[in-house]
């Protein structure tokens, strides 16, 4: 996945600018994101915080990593059974 040249922090700031009334196409085309970019944030970040995004990218990551570990062990009880019906 591409990583963004906008963090949670600059995308906040800059859907806090549209909520204090700047038009959203002066918005876009000042930071130069489409308003498709714009309206997908909107969607995501509408209404938080920073400290809201922060925790929302911790609790991405653990989830993750969760999966990964989810994966991993359902693999390792596959190749058991496997191994189990092999042997009888």
């Amino acid at each position: 996945m591409k990583k963004s040249r906008f963090n949670e922090e600059q995308m906040i700031g800059i859907l806090k600018e549209q909520q204090a009334g700047l038009p959203v196409a002066e918005i876009c085309r000042r930071h130069g994101i489409s308003d498709a970019t714009f309206y997908t944030w909107r969607s995501r970040y509408s209404g938080m915080e920073i400290s809201d995004a922060r925790r929302l990218k911790a609790l991405d990551e653990e989830n993750r990593k969760l999966k990964r570990l989810l994966a991993e062990a359902m693999l390792d009880v596959a190749t058991l059974r496997e191994a189990l019906r092999k042997n009888f």
